[in-house]
């Protein structure tokens, strides 16, 4: 790469969103206010260690979610990758100890190989990441439906993915919430010390200028994509794990929270601008959302049309900041 260019790729990594963050935290602690008001357990350590298990699963496929959305683009097949990786997964402990062993690695190479072909699609077809993503998350579920017979399948979670998902190793932290550091210490090393992380940032910022400093862009892009179908399927794989078994249409949920995490932890939903701690305040400012709208009642639709208001409103805030830059 040229200085030019390598000055360019590293401006995203400077410039880190701190107010975004900030102002993430600052709402998390006034949900805890406001919930401790409906009940005292809110609180409790044992309620926040259950709230840092439950946005575990959440921050696994927000961290993939983020990747695209460093680009600039957008992955719309999150609720049934989610879904296959659960199944195929569960699907696997059917053939014996073998099959046990492998149940959680085949799970995740499913996502994997679906989030593959829709970044061969986006990169090279160059078919819009909205319709490729929509198009795998339909035929996702198509083979899921067929694969079932549309019923509930019947196979259940390996002992490693029941263990993944609630057991506990280390002081008696849930091995969900080490699963999910681990990802995103991972994910924090690849962003700001390597060059697919720098690159990542370049292509959001402008794809061109990447391109033509040299960074191998359409790779790139595709293996963003095959990374985020790996970390939705991990967390499908982990959500049959907590339930026991993988059930149909698990990972509609988590679309819009998803994609709202990211965005409300600073992460500029047009691309080239994000940081991982903002991801990870955002995953555990959705999840006690959720937690206190559960505790009032409101209703699944009313939760949904809060998430699709707060990425419209983030959009219009990071597209005025982009257009001024």
């Amino acid at each position: 790469m040229t200085a030019e260019a390598s000055q360019t790729t590293r401006v995203p990594l400077r410039e880190r969103p701190n107010l975004p963050i900030l102002v993430s935290f600052a709402c998390i602690v006034l949900l805890l206010l406001v919930g401790s008001l409906y009940s005292s357990s809110f609180l409790s350590p044992e309620y926040l260690v259950q709230q840092l298990k439950v946005a575990s699963f959440l921050g696994v496929i927000a961290t993939g979610m983020m990747l695209i959305i460093l680009l600039g683009q957008i992955d719309l097949s999150i609720p049934w990758v989610v879904t296959t990786g659960a199944m195929m997964a569960s699907a696997a402990t059917a053939y014996g100890p073998l099959g046990e062993a492998l149940a959680v690695p085949f799970g995740i190479l499913c996502g994997a190989a679906m989030g593959l072909i829709s970044g061969i699609g986006v990169a090279y077809l160059r078919i819009p990441a909205m319709i490729v993503t929509l198009a795998m998350n339909v035929i996702a579920q198509g083979l899921m439906v067929a694969y079932t017979g549309g019923f509930s399948p019947a196979d259940s979670a390996s002992p490693a993915m029941r263990w993944l998902a609630t057991g506990t190793l280390v002081f008696g932290v849930p091995n969900a919430i080490l699963v999910w550091a681990a990802v995103g210490a991972l994910a924090v090393f690849a962003l700001t010390r390597t060059t697919f992380g720098r690159a990542i940032y370049a292509i959001g910022n402008r794809e061109s200028a990447a391109y033509l400093s040299g960074a191998a862009t359409q790779r790139l892009v595709m293996a963003a994509f095959a990374i985020s179908g790996a970390l939705a399927a991990f967390g499908g794989v982990l959500l049959a794990g907590y339930a026991g078994k993988a059930a149909q249409s698990m990972g509609d949920a988590y679309l819009l929270p998803a994609i709202a995490a990211v965005v409300l932890g600073g992460t500029s939903i047009l691309g080239g601008r994000g940081n991982y701690m903002g991801t990870v305040a955002g995953v555990i400012l959705v999840t006690l959302l959720q937690s206190i709208l559960s505790v009032m009642q409101i209703a699944e639709f009313g939760r949904q049309i809060i998430y699709g208001l707060v990425i419209v409103a983030m959009l219009l805030l990071y597209g005025r900041a982009k257009a001024l830059r």
